[in-house]
């Protein structure tokens, strides 16, 4: 490895130890605590080597959004590739939220329950391009594919994508955030819900 080489690879792992020091200051302290300041101190470096690489939290969260994003779209890419059957791939991939979720608490928390515009507006989402707005519509083609073979019943795609998200986001934000309730099984929920989701959907 060259030179240049090395200098890029270091320029990697140091953004990503910033984003990993971000992503847990963020969980910890919440969007109105966090500042550039306390991030510095917490990897031990000026807050002027972080603004070399993000313009403001702001920034830093969004890049946070889009890496959780973009490990949910390296999912539904994969599931699809291996399972050609649209209804069974739209259960796994609803699973694979779940568990995702589930097995990133911090990653999930910081990404939802941080700043409710990170994407900006609705009109900004939607012409933005950006990792969610990719894993948004890999959601929409698989439910759209879904209606075509006859797995879901036929309505409007955007409607099913938001019910079938807040069941699954529902379940997560229990998951993590309940302490003082017995919950059932993880996986047991995650089953139930899904196979009642798409149950209710069938034509």
């Amino acid at each position: 490895m060259g030179l240049k080489e090395r200098r890029i690879q270091h320029k990697e792992q140091f953004r990503a130890e910033i984003l990993a020091a971000a992503r847990e200051l963020f969980s910890q302290e919440g969007y109105s605590q966090f500042s550039m300041r306390k991030l510095a101190a917490r990897i031990e470096h000026s807050p002027t080597t972080i603004y070399l690489y993000f313009r403001d939290k702001d920034d830093l969260l969004f890049y946070i959004c889009e890496d959780l994003y973009a490990s949910f779209l390296k999912a539904i890419v994969e599931i699809r590739q291996a399972e050609p059957d649209p209804g069974k791939a739209l259960r796994l991939v609803l699973h694979q939220y779940i568990l995702f979720g589930v097995s990133h608490p911090e990653h999930y928390k910081t990404v939802f329950f941080t700043s409710p515009v990170v994407y900006g507006s609705p009109d900004s989402f939607m012409t933005r391009d950006t990792v969610a707005l990719r894993s948004y519509r890999a959601i929409l083609e698989l439910i759209n594919d879904c209606m075509r073979c006859g797995v879901l019943k036929k309505c409007d795609d955007a409607m099913l994508a938001m019910v079938f998200w807040s069941a699954m986001h529902g379940l997560v934000a229990s998951i993590i955030f309940t302490r003082d309730f017995p919950m059932p099984d993880t996986a047991l929920m995650a089953e139930t819900l899904i196979d009642g989701l798409l149950r209710g959907h069938a034509p």
